[in-house]
C-alpha cells in the first residue's frame, strides 16, 4: 500500500496543462506525479526536466528507455522497471528485447554501442557507484559528449524516480503493471509493494 495516496484529477486541476502533456506522452498520468503534485512547483520542474530529455534527445528514445530500465533494475525499483519497459515498448521496442535488457552483456539482441550504454546504466545505479574511466573510454567509441550527457541525465532522472517510488511504495498503474506481468515476470519481476 502506498505511503501517500496520489491526488485525484480534481485535486490536480491547477496542474492540468502540465499533467496533460504527460498524459499525451504516456497515455496516462503516473501515480508518482499525482503524489508529487502536492508540491506543484516540484512536479512542474520535474516534468520540464523529463521533457527536456525526451524532446531534445541526443540518444534514440528506445535506448533511453532501455538505459532507464537497466538503471531501475539495478536500483531494484519494480515500479520504474514496469514503467520503463512499457514506455520502451510504446516507443517501438519488442517486449522480449526489454525482458532481455538485464542480460545485455551476453544477449545477441544487443550490440557493442547498446552494451556500453547499458553497462553505464547498471553500474551508475549501483550503490556505491561502480563507474570507472573504462566506462567512458567505451562510451566515447560510440557516443559524442552530448549523447553521454543525455545518458547520464536519464540515469540520474531515474535515480530520483527509483528512490521516490520505492520510498513511497507508489501504486502501479494498469498499463505498466500489465507489461510487467506479461514481459518481465518470467525474469523475476514482481509488483511487490507497488500493488
Amino acid at each position: 500500500m502506498a505511503h501517500l495516496q496520489p491526488l485525484t484529477e480534481e485535486e490536480t486541476h491547477d496542474l492540468e496543462e502540465v499533467l496533460g502533456r504527460v498524459q499525451e506522452a504516456m497515455g496516462f498520468v503516473p501515480n508518482s506525479l499525482r503524489t508529487m503534485s502536492r508540491r506543484p512547483e516540484l512536479v512542474k520542474a520535474f516534468v520540464a526536466f523529463a521533457g527536456t530529455l525526451q524532446g531534445g534527445a541526443q540518444v534514440e528514445p528506445v535506448l533511453q528507455q532501455l538505459v532507464a530500465h537497466v538503471a531501475s533494475t539495478a536500483a531494484g525499483c519494480s515500479y520504474c522497471q514496469a514503467h520503463t519497459g512499457a514506455v520502451a515498448e510504446r516507443r517501438g521496442a519488442e517486449a522480449e528485447l526489454v525482458a532481455q535488457a538485464w542480460e545485455f552483456e551476453t544477449s545477441d539482441a544487443f550490440d557493442d554501442r547498446q552494451r556500453a550504454a547499458l553497462r553505464l546504466a547498471r553500474d551508475a545505479a549501483l550503490v556505491p557507484n561502480a563507474v570507472t574511466p573504462q566506462h567512458f573510454e567505451e562510451l566515447r567509441r560510440h557516443f559524442d559528449e552530448a549523447q553521454i550527457v543525455d545518458l547520464v541525465a536519464v540515469i540520474s532522472l531515474f535515480g530520483f524516480l527509483n528512490r521516490w517510488n520505492d520510498t513511497l511504495a507508489t501504486h502501479l498503474e494498469d498499463e505498466p503493471k500489465d507489461f510487467g506481468e506479461r514481459a518481465l515476470e518470467s525474469r523475476g519481476w514482481a509488483a511487490g509493494k507497488h500493488e
